[in-house]
C-alpha cells in the first residue's frame, strides 16, 4: 500500500514483505496450493494468487521489492529543522496562543520549506517521526487537589442520589396484570 507524500512502507517493512513473497516462491516450486500458502504465511489468498501469477510470468525476480513510490517531501534533515521551529512555539511564528495544530504546522512547512502537505500528510509525517497528539489538561492554576479529594469523599456521596435497587416487581415483565 502506498501513501501520499512519501508515507508508504519503511525499508524494514518492505524487506519483510519481500521475504514473504520469496517464501511463497519456494512453495510455488513445490506445487503447494495457494490457500495453504496463504494460511501459513498469514496473508490473503488473493495476494498469493497475484504473487503466483507474477512468479509464473517473471520468476522470483518479479517478486522482489520495488523501491519506495516517492521520496518524502521533507527529508530527515529538514524534519530536524522543522522540530527546531516547532520547539520555538507558535507565538514565535505569529500565532496568538501556544497551541500547535496540524493546520498551523502545515502552514509553517509551507512558509519555511515551500512544500505543500495535506492535513493528513502532516499527521502522518509527525506520527512517522514519533510525535503524538496531546491535549492539555484543562485545570485552573488555583486548583487545590486536597480540597477536591475531600469534597469527592465527603460531600459528593450526600449529593448523589442513591441508585434504585432491583427487586421483585422492579421489572415491567414481573408486574401483576390487574383486570
Amino acid at each position: 500500500m502506498r501513501y501520499a507524500q512519501g508515507g508508504g512502507l519503511t525499508a524494514e517493512r518492505r524487506a519483510f514483505r519481500e521475504g514473504l513473497r520469496i517464501q511463497a516462491a519456494g512453495r510455488f516450486v513445490a506445487g503447494e496450493d495457494n490457500a495453504v500458502i496463504a494460511r501459513d504465511l498469514r496473508v490473503s489468498v488473493r495476494s498469493v494468487q497475484r504473487w503466483h501469477k507474477a512468479w509464473s510470468q517473471g520468476g522470483e525476480r518479479a517478486l522482489m521489492s520495488k523501491r519506495p513510490a516517492s521520496l518524502p517531501l521533507l527529508s530527515d534533515e529538514l524534519f530536524t529543522v522543522l522540530e527546531t521551529e516547532l520547539d520555538k512555539g507558535p507565538v514565535a511564528h505569529g500565532w496568538p496562543d501556544q497551541t500547535w495544530t496540524l493546520q498551523r504546522i502545515k502552514t509553517l512547512i509551507g512558509r519555511r520549506f515551500h512544500k505543500s502537505y495535506t492535513i493528513q500528510g502532516v499527521a502522518a509525517l509527525l506520527k512517522r517521526h514519533g510525535w503524538s497528539c496531546q491535549m492539555p489538561a484543562r485545570r485552573s492554576v488555583e486548583r487545590n487537589e486536597a480540597s477536591v479529594a475531600g469534597w469527592v469523599r465527603k460531600i459528593w456521596p450526600q449529593v448523589e442520589q442513591p441508585r434504585r435497587r432491583s427487586g421483585p416487581g422492579s421489572s415491567s415483565k414481573t408486574r401483576p396484570v390487574s383486570r
